[in-house]
């Protein structure tokens, strides 16, 4: 190789007609750290371009070949000429002609090392190695330059266009390269430091390589090999994105298309395609973990403004402008909530398939399989996924509760159910219905346009558990805030909150009822955590309704009555939960029927005095939770505290008076709670 004197060929050649690239081959396997499937298929062809061209080529530095025509010049008058043919016979292929003419030159000039060095280079290329080395050692002895120790590398690791030197020729010839390397004094010239990562990489020298490669890469950055040996370092460090774009560098520095399209099609271009497309995956994912965050924190951010407006704002105001406001700001969270959870399905998908996969595929490159492992994990995460999506699809017939209150069996009641409705401003019920429990609570029943017109079906459901005791004029004030949510329209929407909700609960179900609720369960954490957040959410803006129609019913009925009517609630849901549970408990233990649930005596004893009054003060006074769907009722009280009540007339007398037979309906409805616990006896 003569590179500053001369023409300088190096080639850049693979043993891949001997190395089959999926097999598992493997190039600097230090301790077997590094498959090198990229690399071997890098170096698919034999790849030789020159650095250096002929005498005939505007790339040939004509600088040096006229230095040397000088030189031979003065040595051997009148070879110039049969010099310069040889050359040209040598850089187009024609070795033969190369070696004849080249002999006609050393026989004038025997002891002039360039035609040494070159007629040792045809030789070697036409097989005949012995002689060719024995004159490239003679132009080493000569002249100890970087051009002639090159040469001498050069043709001993590859002395023709299909021969390869042994291991110990490569051994000597990277050693040549390494001082040739050293003594060149030219720093615009790259071929020296080429050569050494082109046998350093042939030698499996992984340290050489890549010292030669650096080298390369902040010296010579224009030269067609440094991007094309970066490209093969880069695929090694599985840096896919910088090796394609490195040897897509060297094809515009002159690498042929063939030879880029080849390295790219060895396997570089699908990993940078696959790792494209695991980035903007891992892009989506971090920008949705950032929008769980961002709902997450706006759900605490509501939460607490909402408690600060509450506060400051006029109680005497049924709904201010800022209360208004809140209400639009949480219908639209509650909608964005909503439709981000089914967005965040398919990345949870993708997340929970991806890592059972990685797992797996961690498991078979170690080498050992848990076969248990394996399926557990392969199995719970098809299950989750399978569970995710039925829950989008299942659904639950919905039954009213309780049963109908007809007119005639309550007149009273309906008659006060009109009146309050009078008063508060807003149409009647349609219907009343009773049920075993303790609740007070209303509802509307109708499609979402019916409701969205206020055309829909309003029912008030009373417990019958909570009526014993409760005076008309503090249920009156109750019932005043029940219709308070027919007034302010929360009744009419809230389907998204209750779709995701339901979809959420079936997703729950699914995952327990398969035993996948466990702590490796990333579907499982993700349920958890969303439905916080969404409870978060959408019960903040359940607090504030409770809030804005308790106003109401303190506006029209006072706050006394209506804090005594919540006080009553409370009290009376704990104290029949207590009564009816040992009056069911007795009665399974003695196999007897029950006692009216309803005309059960108040509690006498000491200890269920202490236990009813110990539960009703921490539930008045509990702290309210972010969780919480109603704010505490001491929370609620001191709201109400500063109103302005109108005088609205008293009502005298119990709830029950308004019913025209109690005891038949009681006996009812305790029958029914026998019948539902009838399977103990």
């Amino acid at each position: 190789m003569c590179a500053r004197a001369g023409s300088a060929r190096i080639a850049y050649r693979s043993h891949s007609k001997h190395t089959n690239i999926f097999g598992g081959s493997k190039l600097f396997s230090i301790n077997g750290r590094k498959l090198a499937l990229l690399l071997t298929a890098a170096l698919i062809t034999t790849l030789t371009f020159t650095l250096r061209a002929s005498a005939q080529t505007p790339e040939r530095d004509m600088k040096k070949e006229a230095q040397l025509w000088q030189e031979l010049d003065a040595l051997a008058p009148g070879s110039v000429e049969t010099f310069k043919q040889a050359t040209v016979a040598l850089d187009k292929g024609d070795q033969a002609e190369a070696v004849r003419l080249y002999r006609e030159v050393l026989k004038r000039a025997p002891e002039w090392d360039a035609v040494n060095r070159r007629l040792g280079y045809a030789l070697a290329a036409t097989g005949q190695k012995e002689e060719g080395f024995k004159l490239l050692r003679k132009a080493v002895a000569l002249n100890h330059s970087p051009e002639n120790l090159a040469g001498l590398a050069q043709t001993l690791a590859y002395p023709g266009a299909n021969a390869q030197g042994n291991a110990a020729e490569k051994q000597e010839a990277f050693a040549l390269a390494k001082e040739a390397q050293a003594l060149n004094q030219d720093e615009h010239d790259a071929s020296y430091t080429l050569l050494v990562a082109q046998l350093a990489l042939d030698l499996q020298d992984e340290p050489e390589f890549r010292a030669a490669t650096r080298t390369l890469v902040n010296k010579y950055p224009q030269e067609v090999g440094t991007h094309y040996f970066n490209a093969i370092r880069a695929a090694m460090d599985e840096e896919w994105p910088t090796a394609e774009a490195e040897i897509k560098r060297a094809g515009q520095l002159g690498l042929p298309a063939e030879e880029v399209q080849r390295f790219l099609d060895s396997g570089i271009h699908t990993r940078v395609l696959a790792w494209r497309a695991l980035y903007v995956a891992l892009g989506v994912v971090v920008l949705w973990a950032l929008g769980i965050v961002l709902m997450f924190g706006l759900g605490k951010l509501l939460s607490k403004h909402t408690l600060r407006q509450l506060e400051t704002a006029d109680p005497n105001v049924p709904v201010g402008p800022n209360e208004q406001r809140l209400r639009s700001i949480y219908r639209t969270v509650i909608n964005l909530a909503g439709l981000y959870y089914y967005i965040s399905l398919p990345v949870v998908i993708f997340l929970l398939l991806g890592l059972t996969g990685a797992l797996i595929y961690a498991s078979f490159m170690a080498g050992h399989i848990p076969i248990k492992l394996v399926l557990v994990v392969g199995l719970g995460a098809i299950m989750t996924v399978y569970h995710m999506i039925r829950s989008l699809f299942v659904r639950h017939k919905q039954e009213d509760p309780g049963r109908l209150l007809r007119p005639e069996e309550a007149p009273g009641l309906w008659a006060l159910a009109r009146e309050v409705a009078g008063t508060v401003g807003t149409r009647p019920v349609n219907e009343i219905r009773v049920t075993t429990g303790t609740e007070v609570a209303v509802y509307e029943r109708g499609n979402l346009r019916a409701r969205m017109r206020d055309e829909a079906e309003r029912v008030l459901l009373v417990g019958a558990g909570v009526l014993n005791g409760f005076r008309q004029n503090a249920f009156r004030a109750v019932l005043a805030h029940e219709y308070g949510h027919f007034l302010n329209r929360d009744t009419a929407g809230g389907d998204i909150a209750l779709r995701v909700k339901t979809d959420m609960l079936n997703f729950a179900r699914g995952i327990i009822a398969s035993r996948q609720n466990t702590y490796w369960n990333l579907g499982f954490h993700f349920l958890r955590l969303y439905f916080k957040i969404f409870t978060i959410i959408s019960h903040g803006a359940g607090r504030l309704q409770e809030v804005l129609a308790d106003r109401l019913a303190a506006h029209h009925y006072g706050a006394a009555a209506f804090k005594e009517g919540l006080s009553h609630v409370v009290r009376r849901q704990i104290e029949f939960e207590l009564l009816a549970q040992q009056e069911i408990t007795s009665a399974v233990k003695a196999r007897r029927a029950l006692v009216n649930l309803y005309e059960l005596p108040d509690p006498t004893e000491a200890q269920q005095q202490r236990t009813i009054e110990e539960e009703f003060n921490q539930a008045i006074n509990r702290v309210t939770a972010e969780t919480d769907t109603h704010p505490s009722p001491a929370e609620r009280f001191h709201l109400i505290s500063r109103m302005v009540a109108r005088n609205a007339p008293a009502a005298t007398g119990e709830v029950w008076a308004l019913f025209a037979d109690r005891a038949a309906l009681t006996a009812e409805l305790s029958a029914s709670v026998e019948k539902a616990v009838g399977s103990r006896w």
